[in-house]
């Protein structure tokens, strides 16, 4: 009980410059009233949400780092990809079974490079380190499988003539659609090699920033930092490629041919 008191007493003094940093947000707040974007209740909303959602998860996660329990490791592991899964179908809503063939992607994906680190001793396998990793790449993954799906399935629509010619030429699936697996994959990872082409000379990405705000040093923040984008690249890109397999079932039928009931959702 004093334990969590303490919690709460340090939770309620932290909080008062993230309170006063609310000023920003009311001007913004007032700059969409003056420009009559109509974005005042929108942006109100989103503050709030963000400021309830972060608050919730910093007792949760503050919970779980004191466990030292792999099954709270699993199952906060387990839920943002699932929440993944269903963020990421919004985004390819007419891909039939998305949040699955999404989370399913994220899943692997993540799981497989996040093993890797662990067994090469990047990190070692503890909530402190494995939920902020997995949470950065479940992120990324999320947004690079949605683009890959939604892309995928636009093309395939769009070039539906010629995938259906190579189909009735003999061609699999997966040659048919070559061009379009290829378009998608490169389009959905670009803003990932982009970043990773500049990071630290336009911005300063979120995790060496926190680093050297905590006080660790430059060259500190930057070894972290390395090590997340080598992550977010490998995540990313195992997880989009993928998911252009996964969308197969809904895409072709057994005989191979294409499900055009999926084409005609628009």
């Amino acid at each position: 009980m004093e334990m969590e008191w303490e919690w709460m007493v340090e939770f309620g003094d932290g909080m008062i410059k993230p309170l006063a940093a609310t000023a920003v947000v009311l001007m913004a707040i007032g700059l969409s009233y003056f420009q009559k974007l109509g974005l005042e209740w929108e942006m109100a909303y989103s503050i709030f949400r963000a400021f309830l959602q972060l608050s919730i998860i910093g007792f949760v996660l503050q919970f779980i780092f004191t466990q030292q329990n792999v099954i709270w490791i699993l199952l906060a592991y387990l839920f943002m990809v699932t929440v993944a899964g269903y963020t990421a179908e919004q985004r390819a809503k007419h891909v039939p079974g998305g949040k699955y063939v999404a989370g399913a992607s994220i899943l692997v994906g993540t799981a497989a490079t996040m093993s890797l680190l662990v067994v090469l001793n990047v990190f070692p396998f503890t909530p402190r380190y494995i939920i902020p990793v997995a949470g950065m790449m479940v992120g990324n993954a999320m947004t690079v499988t949605g683009v890959t799906m939604k892309r995928l399935r636009d093309d395939i629509k769009v070039q539906t003539v010629l995938v259906e010619t190579a189909l009735a030429l003999g061609a699999t699936p997966r040659q048919a659609t070559a061009e379009q697996v290829k378009r998608a994959l490169v389009i959905a990872l670009s803003p990932v090699l982009d970043n990773a082409k500049t990071v630290g000379l336009i911005s300063l990405p979120g995790a060496m920033t926190g680093l050297i705000m905590g006080g660790a040093s430059p060259l500190e923040a930057i070894q972290l930092q390395i090590v997340v984008m080598n992550m977010l690249i490998g995540a990313s890109t195992v997880s989009s490629i993928l998911s252009t397999y996964f969308c197969w079932p809904a895409f072709f039928t057994k005989a191979y041919q294409l499900e055009t009931k999926v084409f005609n959702l628009d």
